[in-house]
């Protein structure tokens, strides 16, 4: 028997399995916290729930996560900034990135070059100088991103030489497009890098935890991560390109979703504790992401599956909002009060103390919450001085309560905001969520309830309501309420986008009014005679994630369609990890110009640089060569094993021309592909 160990680790759990990989059945699952301030914690914790002697015996661990997606969703990572060769400061400001590309302008400065299009003529200007100029500005940066005009023409002259000069002059790491992707819009490729270096500390102490807890486990098995598009790279890759795992949650999830569903057509709901990830299965086969993915406010160049993550899941922020007075859902993770009380017990004794009988209860500070360190920075020097005051409170005294702050620290919340801090994923609050309201409906159990009892019953006082048993589980109700109506509206708009792809966004806010109103009055005893039942659909739920089995089922009836909640619905991710293949792509395109004699002549856009070519099957036989060793060294670096033939392809890029209706062939695209099973 040939096991793998399959790990998902999310924003609030991490889950694991033991899988026999030739009869293809789950031997054991389990499931722990993600301990953010260690994730070697959690991952043990995970592993530890699973027989040893498979882990030990493991031929393959393969892993997914959705610590990358969460953390752009939560804007969290390292401090970076970009420079862009060939662009400058006031096109950046006209073309808005800041809104179209997800990329502050404070974090950005251009530098204009004069290169060609076509890559045979490359301008690198002084890098050296440049460096030395903006020495201030680029030092208060952890990691630095570079993004070059042509660069996937030109072989990226520019970016290598400042990722050199940066790393020789300042110490810095330097993250170049080029080496990410190979797609020509300049502005998209810095977004890109700029993420990937924001990820890469993330996505380094995830695979760190990993190698270490199977090491102290006697685990020597081969590792694999699932990138966004469903195919697995090694870990050494997974390092490199972070940014690559950006959907691998989501992608693991439609792996898993084909194993639970055999419908044709379907959209796996993957509830985690962060977000909820949806993707779209057509035909039985998964729906790609057009263009790049899209997360947030970024916008990047990588491929993967189809995914519309939205900020909802059991840790979900849940407040009072001060001036409506009425109970709201935030887009942020918080811990939840129950599974904090559980690794800190003494959190319930400030809360029955916060709950003893007081004039006023309403605060914008949410005085019942708690902040605490996940982690000391690297660079302290960087932070201010209230923030590092409240950086070594935390370490001192652990969680302390909104309450408590000023008397703990000395710091007042009227004049101090520890946004900055919570951004970075330096601290992290302690509030009231999804979970703990299931806690107290009885619907899940694995914390502690009483915890998330005095939670609620703080907000019933900021509501000016009864404290009873009867408005506690009101309250849980009306957060159910509030979960379910953030699903179903983002169901079906993420339905009504695939329906009218490009289009839907122009009636945004009108047509939001309209699916919020649907679900509001779903239930109304009295139905409008002139419409009935606007959204519906036959594409099936297939639920995935822990929560999801609470929420599904009402979302579902409300759309008119079924859904399927497997099993093994909670360690989906984990079971889907172990369903990926390694694959590798390289495309090399080649184009067709006149000198201005008249004669044709070929330009191959080779990895490394363009070459000129006057005869196109010496550009097309060249390129192949290129494509096949570029393709070759991709697979390597992503693990794969044995001898590798990639399958080669070439064809040809042509349009109508609208005169004479003739084809006209504009280029070629040779590609070169090679693809393997992990087991």
């Amino acid at each position: 028997m040939r096991i793998g160990i399959g790990i998902d680790t999310g924003g609030t759990c991490t889950d694991a399995v033991a899988y026999d990989l030739d009869a293809k059945k789950l031997l054991a699952k389990g499931k722990a916290l993600t301990t953010h301030s260690c994730l070697e914690i959690g991952i043990g914790n995970a592993l530890d729930t699973l027989p040893q002697e498979y882990i030990r015996d493991a031929e393959l661990v393969s892993l997914s996560t959705t610590l990358a997606t969460n953390a752009c969703l939560e804007d969290k990572g390292s401090r970076t900034k970009l420079i862009i060769f060939g662009m400058t400061d006031e096109l950046l400001r006209y073309l808005n990135i800041e809104k179209e590309y997800g990329i502050p302008l404070e974090k950005v400065r251009a530098f204009d070059t004069h290169g060609s299009a076509d890559g045979l003529r490359p301008d690198v200007p002084d890098i050296p100088k440049i460096i030395e100029d903006n020495r201030q500005w680029l030092a208060d940066a952890d990691v630095l991103a570079c993004s070059e005009l042509y660069s996937s023409n030109n072989g990226a002259p520019c970016e290598k030489g400042f990722k050199a000069n940066l790393q020789e002059m300042l110490g810095i790491k330097a993250v170049c497009a080029a080496e990410i992707t190979d797609e020509l819009n300049v502005i998209a490729r810095g977004a890109t890098a700029l993420l990937n270096a924001r990820l890469l500390p993330i996505i380094n102490d995830f695979i760190s935890a990993i190698l270490h807890d199977l090491e102290k486990r006697g685990c020597h098995a081969r590792i694999s991560v699932v990138r966004s598009d469903g195919s697995m790279m090694n870990a050494a890759a997974t390092l490199d390109k972070p940014v690559e795992t950006i959907l691998s949650g989501p992608a693991a999830s439609v792996l898993a979703g084909k194993a639970f569903c055999e419908d044709e057509n379907y959209l796996t709901v993957d509830m985690g504790g962060t977000t909820t990830d949806v993707s779209v299965v057509m035909g039985g086969k998964p729906t790609p992401a057009t263009g790049g993915i899209r997360l947030g406010q970024w916008r990047t160049l990588v491929q993967g599956v189809f995914a519309s993550p939205f900020a909802l899941g059991g840790d979900t922020h849940v407040w009072v909002d001060d001036k409506t007075m009425i109970t709201e859902l935030g887009v942020r993770r918080v811990k939840s009060m129950c599974s904090a009380a559980v690794e800190w017990p003494r959190i319930k004794d400030d809360l029955r103390r916060l709950l003893k009988p007081r004039e006023k209860h309403i605060n914008r500070f949410h005085l019942h919450e708690f902040l605490y360190l996940l982690h000391r920075p690297e660079r302290p020097e960087i932070y201010t001085a209230n923030e590092r005051t409240l950086i070594d409170a935390l370490d001192r005294e652990g969680p302390i309560m909104l309450e408590d702050l000023e008397d703990k620290t000395g710091l007042d919340l009227y004049y101090f905001s520890p946004e900055r801090l919570e951004s970075e994923g330096i601290v992290m609050r302690i509030g009231m969520t999804p979970t703990d309201f299931m806690h107290i409906r009885g619907d899940y159990e694995g914390y502690d309830r009483e915890a998330s009892v005095m939670g609620g019953r703080y907000l019933l006082a900021c509501l000016g309501r009864e404290d009873n048993e009867a408005e506690l589980q009101k309250l849980a109700d009306e957060v159910y309420e509030l979960v379910e109506e953030r699903m179903y509206c983002n169901l079906v708009q993420i339905l009504l986008r695939q329906l009218y792809p490009g289009k839907y966004d122009e009636l945004s806010e009108q047509m939001d009014l309209l699916i919020h109103r649907t679900w509001q009055t779903r239930k109304d005893s009295v139905q409008n005679p002139f419409v009935t039942q606007v959204f519906s659909t036959d594409m099936t739920l297939v639920g995935v994630g822990a929560p999801i089995h609470v929420f599904l089922p009402e979302v579902a009836k409300a759309l008119g369609t079924r859904c399927v909640l497997s099993e093994n619905h909670d360690v989906a991710n984990a079971l889907g990890a172990l369903q990926a293949k390694l694959s590798a792509v390289v495309r090399v395109s080649i184009t067709q110009t006149l000198t201005r004699e008249g004669a044709m002549y070929y330009i191959a856009h080779m990895p490394n640089g363009s070459v000129r070519y006057d005869s196109y099957e010496e550009a097309v036989e060249n390129s192949k060569k290129a494509a096949a060793r570029k393709v070759i060294e991709e697979a390597r670096h992503r693990g794969a094993t044995g001898n590798l033939v990639p399958v080669i392809r070439a064809g040809n890029s042509s349009t109508k021309d609208k005169a004479t209706g003739a084809i006209v062939r504009y280029g070629t695209v040779v590609e070169a592909e090679i693809e393997q099973e992990l087991y």
